[in-house]
């Protein structure tokens, strides 16, 4: 039986313009589906093309069973790396189950340090967690850390080198802390007390963003540094001399920042408000993607891999507002949206396949956190990213410590 499509009378032009819209889309995210599956079978290939080409060079070079235990180990390792790259804790994990790496925290310490083929962005988030077991990995860490005869700023340096400081308030004040309490250990009599090494380390990280990005007009001189770490040394203040010779350590030579330290865009370590992975849904094509999300300079940039140099996209924050929502696909959804335009695009950009920067298509973004403390965590650094900064809060609170002790 043959059936014959309905009249253009049967639906209105509405209707049918909807219609349109909805073949459009659907053309589109299969177009989409199939170049993801292409994109996948060509990383499959590599990857299986790059093994044997590995297998046939070792079997060439050194044949032997001992070799051939050692290739296994190698590819273990390997993958574990790529694993932590992408998931610190599950490439822990991975590398400890399969004996490449034992659960001893002094050794996974070690291992990070040592961090051959591990990206500095991980390394910082994993060093960063709240777990008892992270905590004790990242004394370990910095323990790893010669800063014996160091002044404070050779330490600094060769501390913030060994991974990138992640964004989130919390985590910058466990490993500042780490920090600190070594130094003192290392260096006793320098400082009176942790706290006075733990204010000066962010006060030396601030003025060198302040003496070295170039969005900073006004360079603070010597005598605004020395003021404002008037009163640190238990209530007491800071030999000149010492001040002097941090202050022009970084004057003259810039904080370096580690390669893989996600994007070009920041000029600090600490610039970033918060940082993680979330599910964005598209503007066109309405699928969720994970992207890693970089909150800074009151901008939300995405990216597709926390190494990547360049981002997918960068939403501006002036205008915008976040709010919790409902979605029937994703759980912890939040939505940034404009409340005085509704109904036009939020004024952002991305790149198109061919890597051409374009005008977004979103009305709103909604974005889903994998839980529902995260996706509050995020609306709060959003909310507060345009007039705080985590790195004066956690300077604040420590001077006012050493206040209440004088």
């Amino acid at each position: 039986m043959d059936f014959c499509p309905a009249e253009s009378t049967d639906l209105s032009e509405a209707e049918e313009a909807e219609i349109d819209t909805i073949r459009q889309h659907r053309q589109e995210l299969l177009e989409d589906i199939k170049k993801l599956k292409e994109e996948i079978a060509e990383v499959f290939a590599e990857i299986e093309c790059f093994q044997k080409a590995e297998e046939r060079q070792e079997a060439d070079n050194n044949p032997g069973e001992q070799t051939s235990k050692l290739s296994q180990r190698d590819k273990l390792l390997s993958l574990g790396r790529k694993k932590f790259n992408m998931d610190p804790a599950k490439g822990i994990q991975y590398l400890i189950e399969h004996q490449v790496l034992s659960s001893d925290l002094q050794e996974i310490a070690k291992f990070l340090h040592k961090g051959e083929g591990l990206n500095k962005t991980a390394i910082g988030d994993y060093l960063g967690g709240r777990d008892p077991t992270n905590i004790q990995i990242l004394q370990a860490f910095v323990a790893c850390h010669q800063f014996a005869n160091l002044n404070l700023v050779q330490a600094l340096r060769q501390f913030l080198w060994s991974f990138r400081l992640p964004g989130e308030a919390q985590k910058i004040d466990r490993m500042m802390e780490a920090f600190a309490n070594w130094y003192c250990k290392c260096n006793p009599g320098v400082f009176q007390s942790t706290d006075t090494c733990y204010i000066l380390s962010f006060s030396i990280i601030m003025l060198n963003t302040s003496l070295h990005n170039p969005n900073v007009k006004d360079k603070p001189p010597f005598e605004r540094f020395v003021s404002i770490n008037r009163g640190i040394d238990n209530g007491g203040d800071l030999p000149e001399e010492l001040l002097k010779n941090l202050f022009e350590s970084i004057k003259n030579e810039p904080f370096s920042i580690p390669e893989d330290d996600g994007n070009d865009l920041t000029h600090t370590f600490f610039n970033p408000n918060r940082e993680g992975w979330l599910l964005k849904l598209g503007g066109r094509v309405k699928t969720w993607k994970r992207r890693w999300f970089i909150l800074t300079d009151n901008c939300l940039y995405y990216f597709e891999y926390t190494t990547d140099k360049e981002p997918l996209g960068i939403i501006p924050l002036e205008n915008l507002s976040v709010r919790k929502v409902d979605d029937p696909k994703k759980p912890n959804c939040f939505e940034l949206f404009n409340p005085n335009c509704k109904g036009q695009k939020i004024k952002a950009c991305k790149t198109d396949g061919d890597g051409k920067v374009v005008e977004g298509k979103h009305q709103s973004y909604k974005i889903s956190a994998a839980t529902p403390a995260e996706r509050d965590e995020w609306i709060e650094a959003i909310r507060t990213s345009i007039t705080q900064d985590p790195f004066y809060d956690l300077v604040s609170a420590r001077k006012k410590k050493i206040a209440s002790k004088n």
